[in-house]
């Protein structure tokens, strides 16, 4: 029997695991949340591990550019459309999980710390980003400013001479893979933990959840959606390219998206239909698409952003503006070192929120339905892969499509 359970998907033990949860919570109510320890401790050792992955994935995928001379004249401009389409997905999750409010069908009764500190202006919150004391910064979980050192850290190592970047940059992807390892050892109990969370948290707040989750999966499809007519849009209006041609051409790739829910695994594909189905520059689609699969996650930017505002409506708390401000800005730098860690919604969530002091516990509920709006996210990924990829083609080259009806 114990062969026969491994050899279930992970996915679907993790569902089995929820399942049984969330009914053994309905049924015991709050005699169950002897077991609620369980799921904590194992959202600290997400945690635990969380911050040096990130710190260690973002310097390992910049120095993997080579040098900043890389960067170019196509890759300036292909990386201000990454942070402008990341920027526009993180506000359309935030306005759309505003407009539909389904973290208030779940509002919790116990007390929340809301203190994220105050934002007088924002020269301060610029300010505020950079580390005074790196070590303090890693103490104290300060995501903000430990992405910006690391940041700044990858630039200088570009800068230095072959002979002393190569092992710095190898020692980097080295611990980079050390702590994707832990995670990945982590997530193995996440079946058995997050089925815990589920029954400690069906048993304290009831059905009323089902409704809330629901709604949010809702939302997020709706926002995803939002995102690739704006893809569209611009494809038209900017690139000068037939939007059907274009989703005829790619319609290969998001049946890997779907199917595998990774921007990793379906670059091979979309760099072949960059080449063979396409027929896109070379010099171009060999440096967007590898670009873009490390640091443009729109679809990604939506969802947590999404799960922040979800996670504070079932907190009870409502942000001011200036937070919001906060908010797009850390989830910026956030999703640029997300690339490449496994379970990454439920892992890069946590950080968002743990960086406003929200109950995590909700983060991991929603992080267990992961794998329903990750089919999305991946998609709507890689399609901005492709659209810019294209933009930036019609642009700096003579590439002109077959058909640009």
């Amino acid at each position: 029997m114990i062969k026969r359970y491994f050899k279930i998907p992970f996915a679907t033990r993790v569902l089995i695991w929820m399942l049984a949860g969330s009914i053994l919570g309905l049924f015991l109510g709050e005699s169950i949340l002897f077991i609620k320890p369980l799921g904590i401790g194992f959202l600290n050792l997400l945690i635990m591990a969380a911050i040096p992955l990130v710190f260690f994935n973002l310097l390992s995928g910049i120095t993997a550019l080579g040098d900043v001379k890389s960067f170019g004249k196509i890759g300036g401009k292909v990386l201000i459309w990454y942070a402008f389409s990341t920027l526009m997905a993180i506000v359309i999750g935030i306005m759309a999980m505003k407009i539909s409010k389904a973290g208030e069908g779940m509002t919790l009764t116990s007390e929340v710390n809301n203190n994220i500190g105050e934002i007088p202006n924002i020269g301060d919150l610029l300010l505020s980003m950079v580390p005074t004391n790196i070590f303090k910064s890693f103490a104290e979980g300060n995501l903000i400013q430990i992405v910006v050192f690391a940041v700044l850290l990858g630039i200088v190592t570009l800068k230095l001479p072959i002979a002393q970047k190569q092992p710095i940059a190898k020692g980097y992807d080295t611990l980079a893979n050390l702590m994707r390892k832990l995670v990945e050892y982590i997530l193995l109990l996440s079946p058995l933990c997050l089925g815990a969370l589920m029954a400690a948290t069906f048993g304290e707040f009831g059905a009323q959840i089902i409704g809330a989750l629901s709604k949010f999966i809702a939302t997020i499809y709706v926002a995803q959606v939002l995102m690739v007519i704006i893809y569209m849009v611009l494809l038209k209006t900017i690139g000068r390219v037939s939007i059907t041609w274009f989703l005829k051409k790619t319609k290969e790739l998001y049946a890997t998206t779907v199917a595998t829910c990774s921007s990793l695994a379906s670059l091979a594909v979309a760099l072949d239909i960059a080449e063979t189905r396409m027929q896109l520059p070379k010099k171009v689609y060999s440096f967007t698409l590898p670009m873009g699969a490390q640091f443009n996650k729109d679809g990604t930017s939506i969802m947590l952003a999404g799960i922040l505002i979800f996670t504070a409506q079932a907190a009870g708390l409502n942000f001011s503006f200036a937070e919001l401000v906060q908010v797009v800005l850390i989830g910026l730098l956030v999703v640029e070192g997300s690339s490449g860690i496994p379970g990454g919604g439920l892992v890069t969530a946590m950080l968002f929120a743990k960086a406003f002091n929200l109950p995590l516990e909700i983060v991991a509920i929603v992080g267990g339905i992961y794998r329903l709006i990750d089919m999305g996210n991946t998609t709507v990924n890689c399609m901005g892969d492709m659209v810019a990829t294209t933009i930036v083609s019609k642009f700096e080259t003579n590439w002109k499509p077959e058909t640009s009806n």
